[in-house]
C-alpha cells in the first residue's frame, strides 16, 4: 500500500475523526488566528493563535499550530450565531473584515498539552474569532451557516440535510488524475464511497485502474492526498456488511494479516458488487488460496490452531477489526482466576462451552427466563449483547484511549467500571443482570499491552481510593504477556480443543437461531441478527436513524455460518486412528471384522498413511503397463501379497497378471455380460465379482471355477465391497444390499444370505462401510450421498453433495468422515456425526474413482490423469499423465508403495513411488 504525496516534512496532526461523534463527517479546513473575545485590542492581538479551522457535519473544530494548546470543539448545536464579525478589532485584525465570529454556549477543550485525556467542557455562552487567511469569507460562512441550520432540526432532518450538502459537494470533486502512477493506467471504474476504521467514516472517491486501486478522500484529514494499492499485491478481497446491509469489501494485502488494508462500504449492494468484480477481474490481482476449502478439516485434524480456526470463522461471519460493531468475538474459556498456579488438566479450570455466558448462572438464567416468559414478542433473552462496540473499547480503553472518549462524548467510563480486573470482570459476566461479554482477540494473541497502562492515562480514582492503572492480573499470571500466554495455552488445550465446536455452534451455528437457540438460551435482542430489518427500504428517516443508533448499541450477531451441529475435533490425530474407532458419539468401538478377513477391504480403507511416503517425492514411476482388455478396465485389485494384479472389464472377462513372471496367468470369462467390480479374499484364493447381468460372483482362483453365482439386483451391479463377513452391493436398480457370507477355500457351493436391502430415489453408483462394519455410505446418479446404519438398516442421513453423479465414496481410516468424488469435478469431505461438509475442492475435471488413507487422496481422472492431493492442508502432491482415457479405477498396496489403475483406453499400469 502506498500513499501520494510526501508527509515526511508534515507535522502529524492531533486532529483526527475521532475526535468528532461517530459517523461525523469532516469537510475542509482553512487556515486562521484566532483572538479571544473581550480582551482589549493589543492584548487580543498579542495573544492571537494561530492554527486550522475545520468544517465539519456537526461541529467547527479549530486546532491550534501550538500542540500544548487545548484543541476546541463547537457542537453546533451549543451554538447560537456564525456570523461575520463587525465588532470592535476588526481594523486590527483585518481591515478586510475578513473575520468569523462563533457564538456558542458550550466549547470543548481537548489534547491539551498534546495528551490524551477526557475532554474539558467550557459552558459558558462567549464569542469566538478567527480571521481567515488566503479564503474569503465567502468561501467559508455560507457553508457554515447551512451546516448550523441544519444542525437545528431533528435529528433525522439534520442527517438528511447533511447528506445532500456531501452529496453536492462530492459532485464537485473530480478524481485528481495527475495521483495516477502512470500515463498507462487505464481506468477500469470510478465511484463514491466511504472509508471504514473504528468509528470513523470517511467519504472519498473510489478508481480502480488496469494496475492501482485509488482512494481519494474529499478532505485532507491525512498528510497525503489518495491512498494507492497496486493490484499485484492484493492477496484477498472479502465482501463484508456494515450495519447489517451488504455493502462492504475489505483488501488484504498480506496473505495472512488478521487487519485488512482498506475497508470500503458503498452506497448499496449492487455498487459493492460492481466494485468487487472490477477488482477481482484485471489480469494483475493475483489472490491467493485462502484454504476455506478445508478449513474445518485442518482444523479438526490439528493442522489448524483454535485461534486460527476462530479467527477464520470470523473473517467469514463477516467480522472486521475496522467495525467495533462486528469486531472478532473470542470465547471465555478459563474459569480460574483465584488459584496460584492454573491446572490445563483439570476440567473445573474451564468455562462450560456449551452455555452462553447468559446462562452460566443457574440464578440468573432462572430470573432471565421468567422475565422472557412474559415479554411480547419479539422476544429477547438479554437486554445486551456478547461483542458491541462498548465492550470493545471497554477492553482496550489503554491502547485506544480515544475510542473510549469518541464513543462516551470525550469521557472515559467511571473508574468503578472501567476493566479493572481480571477476576471482577470474570465476576460480573456471571452475576451482572446484563453484562453477558465474550472476549477479544487480543486475549490470546498479543504481548498484553491493552492489560498495562503504558500511556499513564488518567483514567480516575475509584470509591476505594486506589487510582485506575493497570489491568489486575490472576494470582497464577507474572505479568500481561504471561497472562495471554497462559489464555493461549488453555484455548489451545485438549479440553477445549474438543468442546469448542458446542461455542462455535452458539455464536456462528445453528443454536444463533430458532428453536435451538431458545433451547441453549441463546436468544438476543431481535435487531442484532442479519436480516431483522431491511434499513433501505424504511423510508422514514426518524424511523431508520433509530433502527442504525440501536444497530450500534446493541452489537450484530455474526453471519449464520452453520445450520447443523459443528464437527468436534478429533481426539487423536489421524496416524492413530487404526488403533481405536470411534463411533458416531465418539465412543470406542470393537471393528467386526474377522482377524482372518482384515486385510480384505475397500482400497479406500488402506491403514498406510500416504501423506508421510509422499513427503519429498514429486513423480510416480511407472513400473508396468499392458492392454490386457478388449473394452474399459473396471475394477482392478492389488493381491494382499502383492505379487498379482486382478482385473475386471466391460468384456466380461477378468485376468489373473503375476508380477513376479511378468505374465498373464489367467483370463477367464465371467459372464456373458460386462463386469463392473472386484474384491479379492486376504488368502488371494477367492473373488467377489459384481456384473452387469444382475449377479454377484464366486470365483476360486485355487480350483479355476464360479464357486457361486447370486442374483442380487434387477439390474446391474455396480459396485461391491466385501469386509470381515459383510458383503454390500450396490445397483442401478437404486438399492443397496447387504449380505451375510462365509468365503472358505473349498469348491462346494458357498452361501450369500440377504440381510438388509436399502432403498434409494436413483441409481446408486458405489457404496462402502467403515472399518467396524456398522455403518454404509451411498453415492447415487443424482448426487445424493446416503448414510446408513447396518444394525438398524436406516438411513442415518442424506446430503445432496454433487450436481453430478457420485463415482466414488470412502469412509476415513476412523469412520468419523467420508469422502466422495464425482462428475462435478468435486472432491467433498462431510463430517458424518454432524452432517457438515469440512473440505471442498474443485479439480476442474470429472473424477471416477479414488482411493484414500484419511488424509491423502489419490484420484483417477476424465483426462487420464493420476492426482495425488493432501486434503488436510489442501495442496497438490503430484499429477501424472496416466492413461489415454478416463481412469476408471485404482488400487493401492497396504504399504502405500505401490498403485495400479485401469482406463478406458483398455489397459492396466503399475507405479511404483520414485
Amino acid at each position: 500500500m502506498a500513499f501520494g504525496g510526501d508527509g515526511n516534512d508534515q507535522q502529524k496532526e492531533r486532529f483526527s475523526l475521532l475526535l468528532l461523534d461517530p459517523g461525523e463527517i469532516y469537510f475542509e479546513d482553512f487556515g486562521v488566528f484566532y483572538y479571544t473575545h473581550g480582551l482589549p485590542e493589543e492584548e487580543a492581538i498579542r495573544r492571537k493563535m494561530r492554527g486550522r479551522i475545520k468544517m465539519c457535519s456537526k461541529s467547527v473544530v479549530f486546532d491550534p499550530q501550538d500542540v500544548m494548546l487545548p484543541i476546541l470543539k463547537f457542537p453546533l448545536r451549543s451554538c447560537t450565531a456564525i456570523e461575520k464579525w463587525q465588532g470592535p478589532v476588526t481594523s486590527r485584525i483585518d481591515a478586510t473584515g475578513n473575520v468569523i465570529m462563533i457564538e456558542s454556549s458550550q466549547v470543548y477543550q481537548m489534547k491539551e498539552g498534546n495528551v490524551i485525556a477526557p475532554y474539558v467542557f467550557k459552558k459558558k455562552k462567549d464569542k469566538y474569532l478567527f480571521s481567515l487567511n488566503f479564503v474569503t469569507i465567502e468561501d467559508v460562512l455560507p457553508q457554515m451557516q447551512q451546516l448550523l441550520r441544519a444542525s437545528t432540526l431533528t435529528a433525522a432532518d439534520q442527517n438528511s440535510m447533511i447528506a445532500a450538502i456531501v452529496q453536492s459537494r462530492q459532485a464537485r470533486v473530480p478524481f485528481n488524475t495527475s495521483w495516477l502512477e502512470t500515463l498507462y493506467e487505464k481506468i477500469v471504474v470510478e465511484m463514491v464511497g466511504d472509508k471504514i476504521d473504528p468509528l470513523v467514516v470517511n467519504p472519498g472517491r473510489i478508481m480502480i485502474t488496469s494496475s492501482r486501486l485509488y482512494f481519494q478522500p474529499f478532505n485532507n484529514i491525512d498528510p497525503y492526498p489518495v491512498l494507492k494499492i497496486k493490484l499485484s499485491d492484493i492477496k484477498r478481497i472479502v465482501k463484508r456488511r456494515f450495519l447489517l446491509r451488504q455493502v462492504g469489501v475489505e483488501i488484504f494485502c498480506s496473505e495472512d494479516g488478521l487487519k485488512s488494508d482498506l475497508f470500503l462500504t458503498l452506497k448499496d449492494q449492487t455498487l459493492r458488487d460492481q466494485l468487487y468484480d472490477s477488482i477481482v477481474k484485471q489480469p494483475d490481482v493475483k489472490l491467493v488460496e485462502t484454504g476455506q476449502e478445508n478449513a474445518t478439516l485442518r482444523w479438526q485434524s490439528g493442522v489448524m490452531s483454535n485461534f486460527d480456526y476462530l479467527m477464520y470463522l470470523n473473517n467469514i461471519a463477516d467480522r472486521s477489526f475496522n467495525d467495533l460493531t462486528q469486531y472478532p468475538v473470542f470465547p471465555w474459556v478459563v474459569a480460574d482466576y483465584a488459584s496460584a498456579n492454573l491446572d490445563l488438566s483439570r476440567p473445573e479450570t474451564y468455562r462450560d462451552l456449551s452455555k452462553p455466558i447468559g446462562a452460566l448462572n443457574p440464578e440468573r438464567l432462572h430470573r432471565t427466563l421468567e422475565r422472557y416468559h412474559d415479554m411480547p414478542e419479539p422476544k429477547f433473552m438479554y437486554g445486551s449483547h456478547y461483542s458491541t462496540p462498548g465492550y470493545v473499547v471497554y477492553y482496550l480503553v489503554r491502547v485506544a484511549p480515544e475510542y473510549m472518549l469518541c464513543l462516551q462524548n470525550g469521557r472515559f467510563d467511571q473508574p468503578d467500571r472501567m476493566f479493572l480486573s481480571i477476576k471482577e470482570t470474570w465476576r460480573n459476566v456471571l452475576t451482572g443482570a446484563s453484562d453477558v461479554k465474550e472476549l477479544i482477540p487480543e486475549f490470546y494473541q498479543t504481548a498484553g499491552k491493552f492489560l498495562v497502562n503504558a500511556q499513564h492515562l488518567k483514567l480516575g480514582t475509584r470509591q476505594d481510593g486506589t487510582k485506575a492503572e493497570d489491568v489486575e492480573l490472576p494470582p497464577w499470571a507474572a505479568d500481561a504477556d504471561d497472562f495471554v500466554q497462559k489464555c493461549r495455552e488453555a484455548l489451545e488445550s485438549d479440553y477445549v480443543s474438543s468442546h469448542l465446536h458446542k461455542w462455535i455452534d452458539l455464536i456462528f451455528g445453528y443454536k444463533q437461531r430458532g428453536e435451538a437457540s431458545e433451547n441453549a438460551y441463546n436468544v438476543f435482542y431481535h435487531l442484532t441478527y442479519e436480516g431483522a430489518v431491511d434499513l433501505d427500504s424504511i423510508a422514514d428517516p426518524n424511523e431508520r436513524l433509530s433502527l442504525e443508533a440501536q444497530i450500534m448499541e446493541f452489537g450484530q450477531t455474526p453471519k449464520q455460518l452453520f445450520h447443523g451441529p459443528h464437527p468436534q475435533r478429533f481426539k487423536q490425530s489421524p496416524h492413530m486412528a487404526d488403533s481405536v474407532l470411534m463411533g458416531p458419539a465418539g465412543e470406542s468401538e470393537s471393528p467386526r471384522t474377522d482377524a482372518t478377513d482384515s486385510s480384505t477391504r475397500a482400497p479406500s480403507m488402506k491403514p498406510c498413511h500416504l501423506a508421510a511416503l509422499w513427503e519429498g517425492r514429486d513423480c510416480l514411476k511407472p513400473v508396468y503397463e499392458h492392454k490386457l482388455h478388449k473394452d474399459t478396465v473396471t475394477s482392478v485389485r492389488l493381491a494382499p501379497s502383492g505379487k498379482t494384479i486382478f482385473s475386471v472389464s466391460q468384456d466380461s472377462l477378468m485376468k489373473m497378471y503375476s508380477l513376479e513372471e511378468q505374465r498373464q496367468q489367467r483370463s477367464i470369462s465371467i459372464s456373458n455380460m460386462a463386469l463392473s467390480s472386484c474384491q479379492v479374499m486376504a488368502d488371494s484364493k477367492t473373488l467377489i465379482i459384481g456384473s452387469w447381468d444382475n449377479n454377484v460372483y464366486v470365483y476360486s482362483v485355487e480350483y479355476g471355477h464360479i464357486l457361486d453365482t447370486v442374483l442380487a439386483h434387477d439390474d446391474a451391479v455396480s459396485c461391491i465391497q466385501y469386509q470381515g463377513g459383510l458383503l454390500v452391493s450396490a445397483s442401478w436398480d437404486s438399492t443397496v444390499k447387504l449380505w451375510e457370507c462365509k468365503i472358505g477355500g473349498g469348491a462346494k457351493k458357498q452361501q450369500l444370505q440377504l440381510s438388509a436391502e436399502l432403498d434409494h430415489d436413483s441409481g446408486v453408483v458405489c457404496a462402502c462401510t467403515d472399518a467396524g462394519n456398522t455403518r454404509v455410505a451411498s453415492g447415487t446418479e443424482d448426487g445424493t450421498l446416503y448414510i446408513w446404519s447396518v444394525e438398524s438398516q436406516y438411513v442415518l442421513s442424506r446430503h445432496p453433495l454433487h450436481t453430478g453423479s457420485i463415482h466414488a465414496v470412502s469412509f476415513s481410516p476412523e469412520g468419523q468422515r467420508v469422502l466422495t468424488c464425482g462428475a462435478d469435478h468435486y472432491l467433498r469431505v462431510l463430517d458424518v456425526t454432524t452432517g457438515t461438509e469440512v473440505c471442498a475442492k474443485d479439480l476442474e475435471e470429472p473424477l471416477r474413482c479414488m482411493v484414500w488413507d484419511g488424509e491423502t487422496v489419490i484420484v483417477g481422472g476424465e483426462s487420464g490423469n493420476v492426482l495425488v492431493w493432501d486434503l488436510v492442508n489442501l495442496q497438490p502432491i503430484a499429477r501424472v499423465c496416466g492413461h489415454a482415457g478416463a481412469v476408471t479405477c485404482i488400487d493401492v498396496s497396504d504399504d502405500g508403495r505401490t498403485i495400479v489403475t485401469g482406463g478406458e483406453d483398455r489397459k492396466v499400469c503399475l507405479w511404483k513411488l520414485s
